[in-house]
């Protein structure tokens, strides 16, 4: 949900094999924020999904039956904000095991920031102070950094957390995005030129990042996103 910029929106929406699909926002991260709620549904419009979400923080309004709310979804995106308290209300509404039934049913999974990192089963948050490690789902079995930039506080962390025993994993800039298919990365796309993602490891003490080939959402080459098989389990992270 770029402000002016709906090229990862327009991706992860042709990802849906459904032509009107279904779309479930979260935006716990945030504590269910109106004016994020309300970025929600002008980006996710009437006329291109049929989308609603779900407050946890405000239980009057929203499904009641909010397992078969989530599992009749043909994507959930999660909104950016505090992966802390994100995980929190989660696990105590029991959304964590349901987001991975969706998961492993074919739903697809996507989401920014906080909404990145809570598929990992590790992850950098520097929300709410200085960088910490956390453990998230456990969708994806990597580590993940967002806001990965080169100055950036989080980067210096992120490799210090590697190098002290955090598993090897994926990061990415802002307006980059990381597809996974399962628990392969199928590609990186970005709503920016230069934005990037990258694959980072561990040898000895020294911590080895590769950046990934990148797609340009808006080249006009860029290969455009193609409706997946039910089945497949995929989380778009940025």
């Amino acid at each position: 949900m770029e402000s002016g910029n709906p090229l990862l929106d327009d991706y992860v929406l042709g990802l849906c094999p459904a032509e009107r699909p279904r779309v479930c926002f979260l935006p716990s991260a945030s504590g269910d924020a109106d004016h994020y709620i309300v970025r929600f549904y002008r980006a996710f419009s009437s006329h291109r999904c049929e989308a609603s979400h779900i407050s946890l923080f405000r239980r009057e309004q929203g499904p009641e039956d909010l397992r078969r709310h989530l599992l009749s979804q043909d994507l959930i995106y999660v909104g950016g904000g505090s992966v802390i308290s994100l995980l929190g209300v989660w696990r105590a509404h029991g959304i964590d095991a349901i987001l991975r039934e969706a998961w492993e049913a074919g739903v697809i999974l996507c989401g920014l920031s906080a909404g990145s990192l809570c598929w990992f089963a590790e992850a950098v948050t520097g929300f709410h102070g200085a960088p910490r490690r956390l453990e998230g789902l456990g969708l994806l079995p990597f580590s993940n950094c967002v806001h990965y930039e080169p100055s950036s506080e989080r980067r210096q962390s992120y490799h210090g957390f590697l190098r002290e025993g955090m598993r090897p994993g994926y990061a990415a800039e802002d307006g980059a995005a990381l597809h996974f298919c399962g628990e392969e990365l199928s590609r990186v796309v970005s709503s920016r030129p230069r934005a990037r993602g990258y694959r980072l490891d561990v040898s000895g003490q020294r911590v080895v990042e590769m950046r990934i080939a990148t797609s340009f959402l808006g080249d006009r080459d860029a290969a455009p996103a193609v409706p997946l098989p039910e089945a497949l389990s995929t989380t778009i992270a940025a």
